[in-house]
């Protein structure tokens, strides 16, 4: 059993009445849905194996490649929901209003693996066989980010949540299907809540001590990525799913970590201390060299796949 630091307690304390208000913003603010409502189940047949179906092959499915990598490692951060629910609850509490909201948290975060799975399996988008195998091995290694005491839960969980939200709603509106854009929508729209969540506890602790939260924020930031590390060839799929523009470090910057600054208002922050200070500035640099690494993406991507054009109308 983990040992709460004091540094934990206070806190869990100190946030827990915001928790409670954020908790109950939250319900009034989500909405019920179903996930059997969003999953194309007349496009469904059987698989070959015991049922004597028809054997899945890369030709029934409508999405690109790289698509289909998009909505593997979606579903797989889902299905790792064990391992982020253990880690939360390790590092916050499972009780009172932190313990409300890691539950609640969870049941809708396991919707998202129940609806993504069926349409994966219904519209034949991917390799079932693999599928699973691909999820037993992920799950297998117990790989999670694991932050550091309340403060590193909370501010990872701004950032992660917050780009999550928008690698779901890329990857439908690139899909090029309305039904998978529909369901990953619905799905982005629960993220967008949870990264509220998360982001409104983030600005209270920095109204309690701005110093101590800018240098775990500027921590996470620096150190952040998104999760997947663990799974079977995740270097692969995150490179296809940078070259297709659904997650890539132009969107990272533009569309995450920049409003999350902003929201916050890091940059208008007053009275900070030397180390406060001194992580406001480490987070500008990052900023800023994120920036220049994204417009050097780009343009090599944009490169690259004119050359791919070009070969393609000579062949």
């Amino acid at each position: 059993m983990k040992i709460a630091t004091p540094e934990t307690v206070h806190w869990i304390a100190e946030l827990e009445s915001t928790a409670e208000e954020l908790m109950n913003r939250h319900l009034a603010a989500a909405r019920e849905w179903f996930p059997h409502q969003y999953v194309p189940w007349s496009l469904g047949r059987d698989f070959d194996g015991p049922l004597d179906g028809e054997p899945w092959h890369p030709g029934q499915s409508a999405l690109s490649p790289a698509l289909r990598s998009a909505l593997v490692v979606n579903l797989l951060t889902e299905d790792n929901l064990p391992g982020y629910h253990w880690t939360i609850g390790a590092q916050t509490s499972r009780d009172g209003a932190w313990g409300a909201w890691l539950h609640q948290w969870t049941a809708e975060e396991d919707r998202h693996a129940s609806a993504l799975r069926g349409y994966l399996h219904a519209a034949r988008a991917v390799d079932p066989v693999a599928l699973e195998r691909a999820r037993m091995a992920h799950l297998g290694t117990g790989t999670v980010p694991e932050p550091e005491g309340v403060l590193g839960v909370v501010a990872y969980a701004a950032v992660q949540e917050l780009a999550t939200r928008v690698s779901h709603r890329n990857a439908g509106r690139v899909s090029g299907d309305p039904v998978c854009d529909r369901l990953l929508a619905r799905i982005a729209q629960d993220e967008n809540l949870h990264m509220v969540f998360y982001r409104e506890l983030l600005r209270t602790a920095l109204e309690l001590d701005a110093d101590q939260v800018l240098v775990t924020l500027d921590r996470t930031v620096r150190d952040f990525a998104m999760p997947g590390q663990g799974m079977p060839g995740f270097g692969r799929m995150a490179a296809e799913i940078a070259v297709a523009g659904v997650y890539d470090p132009r969107v990272h910057h533009d569309e995450v970590l920049v409003p999350m600054l902003r929201a916050l208002r890091v940059h208008d922050l007053v009275g900070l201390g030397p180390a406060g200070e001194q992580a406001r500035e480490r987070l500008a640099a990052h900023v800023e060299q994120l920036d220049a690494r994204a417009a050097r993406f780009v343009e090599r991507r944009a490169q690259a796949l004119a050359v791919r054009a070009r070969r393609a109308e000579h062949a």
